[in-house]
C-alpha cells in the first residue's frame, strides 16, 4: 500500500520556478532605475550633515556642534538661478508737462493807468536818490578841499613827519605826533609849535563842524610829580592844545571839545618803540556831518534800499592820507 502512495505523488519540476526569471528581472530593472536616480543626483553635503545632526539630536546622541534648525526643501531655481540686476536706462530729454495756471495766478493785474503810474514813481525814486547822491558827493569834495587847505598850510611838518592828516567822509583828522610838538613827558608845547598851531586856528574859523582835541599816549606807565597816569599826560596835552586853538578868540569855544583817551586807542601795537612813537599823539578832528534833511535821507535809503545805500557808502566815503608829494 505504501509503495502505491508513493508511486502516485507527483514531485515538482526540477529548476527554479518560472515566475523567479521574471522576478528577478524586475529586480535587476529596479536597482538600474535607483542607480541612476542616485548618478542623478546632486548631494547636498551641508544639507546631509543637518539631516544627520537633526535625527542624532532627535535619538538622544550627544554632539559637540548642534544643527541650527531641521534643513528645508531646496529649490533647483534657487541653486541654478539669481536674480536679475536691473540697469537704469537714463532718457536724455526729460519731458514735463506744465499749466498755465500757476503763471496766470502769479501775474499782477495792472491797468495801463496803473503801469503809467508805478513808472513815474519809480523814476521820481531813482531821481532823487539821484540828486542825494549828487549832493552827499558836493559835500565829501567840499571836506577833501578843507583837507587840502590844511595839508597847505602844514606843508614843513607834514614832509618832515611831525604831522599827519587824514579824511574819512565828513571828517578830516589833523594828527600831531609828539616828535616836534612835545618834550618826552611834558605837555607844554615845544618852540615855534604854537605858530603852527594858529594857523590851524586860522582856518579852522572858515570850516564848518565840530572841532575835537584827542590826546593819546602809549602803553608805558608814567608816574611823576606832575602826572600820576597817562590820564592826566594825554589830558593834560590836548588842553595845550585846545587853548592854543582859543587863543585871540578867532574860534567859537562852544565847538571845541577836549578829551584824553590815555593808551586805550593806539593806532599800532605797543610791540616797539617806534610804534609807541606814533600812538604818543594829539589829534584835531573836525567832524563836519550833514544836514538834518541829507541825514535823515540817508537813513530812509538805508532802509528802502540796503544795497544802494552800502554802494554811497563806500564810494562816497573814500579814505585818503595827505602825503607831502601831494601837496601843492
Amino acid at each position: 500500500m505504501l509503495d502505491d502512495d508513493e508511486h502516485e505523488c507527483d514531485c515538482p519540476p526540477e529548476g527554479l520556478p518560472a515566475y523567479m526569471g521574471t522576478f528577478a528581472d524586475l529586480m535587476a530593472l529596479l536597482m538600474c532605475f535607483f542607480v541612476l536616480l542616485l548618478s542623478f543626483a546632486e548631494m547636498d553635503v551641508l544639507k546631509f550633515k543637518r539631516l544627520a545632526g537633526s535625527m542624532k539630536t532627535a535619538f538622544g546622541v550627544q554632539r559637540e556642534v548642534k544643527a541650527n534648525e531641521i534643513p528645508m526643501g531646496t529649490s533647483i531655481i534657487a541653486q541654478e538661478f539669481s536674480p536679475g540686476r536691473p540697469e537704469p536706462t537714463p532718457i536724455n530729454n526729460v519731458m514735463q508737462r506744465t499749466s498755465d495756471d500757476p503763471q496766470r495766478n502769479l501775474q499782477v493785474q495792472c491797468t495801463p493807468d496803473q503801469m503809467t503810474e508805478l513808472e513815474s514813481i519809480t523814476e521820481q525814486a531813482n531821481s532823487g536818490q539821484s540828486e542825494f547822491v549828487e549832493q552827499l558827493a558836493e559835500l565829501i569834495e567840499e571836506t577833501r578841499a578843507d583837507a587840502v587847505s590844511l595839508a597847505n598850510a602844514l606843508a614843513k611838518q607834514i614832509r618832515d613827519g611831525e604831522v599827519e592828516i587824514e579824511t574819512q567822509g565828513r571828517k578830516i583828522t589833523v594828527r600831531i605826533k609828539e616828535k616836534g610838538s612835545f618834550n618826552s613827558g611834558s605837555d607844554r608845547l615845544t618852540k615855534g609849535f604854537d605858530m603852527v598851531l594858529h594857523d590851524v586856528r586860522d582856518l579852522l574859523a572858515t570850516m564848518k563842524g565840530q572841532v575835537l582835541v584827542q590826546g593819546h599816549t602809549d602803553n608805558i606807565a608814567i608816574s611823576t610829580s606832575r602826572f600820576r597816569s597817562n590820564w592826566e599826560l594825554s589830558a593834560a596835552r590836548a588842553v595845550s592844545v585846545a587853548e592854543e586853538l582859543l587863543s585871540e578868540a578867532v574860534l567859537d569855544p562852544r565847538r571845541l571839545q577836549v578829551s584824553g583817551f590815555s593808551y586805550t586807542r593806539p593806532l599800532v601795537d605797543n610791540n616797539t618803540p617806534e610804534n609807541r612813537a606814533l600812538n604818543r599823539r594829539v589829534e584835531i578832528v573836525i567832524n563836519q556831518d550833514v544836514d538834518a534833511a541829507l541825514a535823515d535821507g540817508l537813513e530812509d535809503l538805508r532802509e528802502q534800499n540796503p544795497q544802494r545805500a552800502r554802494e554811497i557808502d563806500v564810494t562816497l566815503t573814500p579814505r585818503f592820507n595827505i602825503q607831502p608829494d601831494e601837496i601843492f
